[in-house]
């Protein structure tokens, strides 16, 4: 049954009497936030309609124009009629906190926000947060009322008014089918409101994040979101984006093939009161590099809910799936648990089929007395049920699993959401990490539950199996996912497919081992045999060893989207350069080592050898001021600085 919104009347004749005393004209004024270092801003508007307007600005150019703003709920219109009621001071707001898994371990970021309570024509309140820091601006919806009371909107014409001029890149959503939407499609490089073309499965809309090169290429944005507590499906774009206007849209209702979910012709979002929503995020760079390193999702998401997170510790996994995807038996599980004693990996994923062999060969066991964290394949559905989520959470971890793989989720629905929440609480009671696969984009949450250590929602190796044109785009994806796919969240890429499949892979061996350190994920699940790894000169095997899974600095030094891409990496005492080649023409680099290598003597190198599908070389120079490299078609390098 529909209902009315409180009313606010008495609430709004205070208010009037406070605007008195504060001489505050809000019916005239246009509310904004702006970092504190002046560069990045966002304003409001209302136009004569009472329609809500905003604009993004950096160093007052127009980064996005004038964009829609509203909700229409089914008893309530938030679109237009709008008056501002009220405007609260601008207040600064710190966030300080550590992550398990990113670019940076420390994060210190302070922003300016404020709050703008706006009325409908009923007289029902509706809150717009806006925030603005030195890395973008973001803004949320609030509805502050008490009330038990079903709410549903059913539509929401938010939108991103990105200039036609612009470039951008992005990825296809996919329409609901056995294994989608997954968010396992390509990015595209298109213009601004051109149609999908070519996507991997029929899709009815384009993923966030999405990049855009805007003012005439002078900046570069992100468009995300943050802060999914499982109140609100997951968001994406629509697919009509003429005039470059995308707006959101909502999960499909047919999104349910993998999953005990309800019919339903549609999947509004639905909530009692008060309620807020995910933030709308607007990551702002001068430099693509800007936009790699951001940390403005998490910023955004709500602090840990674990008080205790020294049980939670990112590290590398051995995996035999990729190498032995039809052998499911002890032998084969408990080679790759040997696999990761010898590289001192500090866990093995035991993937589908694990059960059975566990029974015959106890590999559980096996890993755990070898000092190896087991970790196990689950399928989405199993964990799905509340009740049997805990139980057997609790069942994994009296065996001494110590993390949990959860697969085929392939929806965006809001009960989806909801579900992910409790999946990432429950296995935290049992001390477990989780990580996602043929899943929704992470949205800032290993923030909020530091156990999640990573997901797919990423087109990544396992596709030399299933995708005949990922050999020839994956170099350049590897030099487009840092910017977008990664900036949300752990990924799970899967690194190191050098064992030639399906559809033959054509990216150097060294391209393929610096994805290990280009992509951040809390958990690398390396591919690949045990005859590979131990093929491996000495000098790569040392590198799989010492590489850590989690940074305490980076920097980015090439940042080309679709080009190349260079990053220094530092943990602890540990410091590499590492840059992949997107292209199929050789790349000149030139770097002052110098600077990145200060309290070292001398670097090693790993690059192309003599065979470069196949084969490495490394060798070890003193450090120099003006280093040159010249990147091979595809290609890559890893250098870590040493003291010899």
């Amino acid at each position: 049954m529909k209902t009315q919104f409180i009313d606010q009347s008495l609430i709004l004749a205070i208010l009037g009497v406070l605007f008195l005393f504060t001489s505050c004209n809000v019916a005239n004024e246009s509310p904004y936030v702006e970092s504190k270092d002046g560069l990045n801003k966002i304003t409001l508007s209302l136009n004569e309609d009472g329609a809500l307007f905003y604009n993004v600005t950096r160093r007052d150019s127009i980064l996005i124009s004038d964009s829609p703003l509203g909700l229409n709920f089914e008893d309530q219109d938030f679109t237009s009629g709008l008056t501002i009621a009220e405007i609260s001071p601008i207040e600064e707001r710190r966030e300080k906190y550590s992550l398990k898994v990113g670019n940076f371990k420390d994060i210190d970021h302070v922003f300016e926000g404020r709050s703008i309570t706006f009325k409908n024509s009923q007289g029902a309140l509706m809150i717009l947060d806006l925030v603005a820091g030195e890395e973008g601006v973001a803004f949320r919806y609030r509805f502050p009322d008490e009330d038990n009371e079903t709410r549903i909107v059913q539509d929401e014409i938010t939108g991103f008014q990105i200039d036609q001029h612009a470039k951008g890149w992005l990825q296809p959503y996919n329409s609901a089918g056995k294994y989608t939407p997954g968010y396992e499609d390509f990015y595209f490089n298109v213009n601004s409101g051109d149609t999908i073309r070519e996507p991997r499965n029929p899709s009815v809309g384009w993923c966030m994040p999405a990049l855009f090169h805007v003012n005439d290429e002078k900046n570069w944005i992100l468009i995300a979101e943050s802060g999914n507590d499982g109140s609100f499906p997951g968001c994406h774009l629509q697919p009509n984006s003429e005039g470059g206007l995308y707006k959101i849209a909502f999960a499909k209702a047919d999104e349910k093939y993998t999953l005990p979910l309800a019919e339903e012709e549609h999947a509004y979002p639905e909530s009692s009161l008060p309620w807020t929503m995910p933030w709308r995020v607007i990551i702002i760079g001068e430099q693509a590099g800007d936009i790699l390193l951001s940390t403005l999702i998490t910023d955004l998401a709500p602090a840990s809910n674990i008080e205790d997170t020294s049980w939670i510790e990112s590290g590398k996994a051995s995996w035999s799936w990729w190498s032995h995807p039809d052998d499911h038996s002890p032998e084969i599980y408990n080679e790759f648990t040997d696999l990761a004693d010898s590289f001192g990996f500090e866990y093995t994923l035991f993937d589908a089929g694990w059960e059975r062999a566990n029974r015959e060969g106890g590999i559980i066991d096996n890993a755990v007395a070898k000092g190896i964290k087991p970790m196990v394949w689950g399928y989405s559905s199993e964990y799905f049920d509340p009740e049997k989520r805990k139980k057997r959470f609790e069942e994994l971890a009296d065996m001494g699993i110590k993390g949990v793989k959860i697969d085929f989720w392939c929806s965006d629905r809001q009960e989806v959401m909801a579900a992910l929440q409790s999946v990432f609480e429950d296995a935290a009671n049992e001390h477990l990490m989780i990580n996602l696969h043929g899943a929704t984009v992470p949205r800032g949450w290993h923030r909020t539950w530091p156990n999640f250590m990573t997901a797919e929602a990423v087109l990544g190796t396992e596709s030399y199996f299933y995708e005949p044109r990922f050999p020839d785009k994956a170099a350049e994806q590897n030099t487009v996912l840092p910017f977008t796919r990664n900036v949300a969240g752990p990924t799970d890429y899967t690194p190191f497919a050098l064992t030639v499949r399906k559809f033959p892979r054509v990216n150097t061996a060294v391209h393929e081992l610096a994805t290990a350190m280009i992509y951040t994920s809390g958990i690398i699940h390396f591919a690949d045999s045990k005859e590979v790894f131990d093929s491996l000169p000495v000098e790569v095997q040392g590198l799989l060893k010492d590489m850590p899974a989690t940074w305490d600095k980076t920097e980015s030094i090439v940042a080309e989207p679709g080009e190349s891409i260079v990053l220094f990496r530092q943990n602890g005492p540990l410091a590499y350069i590492v840059g992949i080649n997107g292209t199929n023409s050789e790349l000149p680099v030139k770097l002052d080592l110098a600077k990145y290598g200060k309290g070292f003597s001398d670097f090693s190198i790993i690059t192309e050898g003599e065979n470069p599908l196949m084969e490495f070389k490394t060798a070890t120079s003193p450090i120099t001021p003006d280093w040159s490299y010249t990147l091979a078609p595809k290609g890559g390098f890893i250098i870590q600085f040493v003291n010899e």
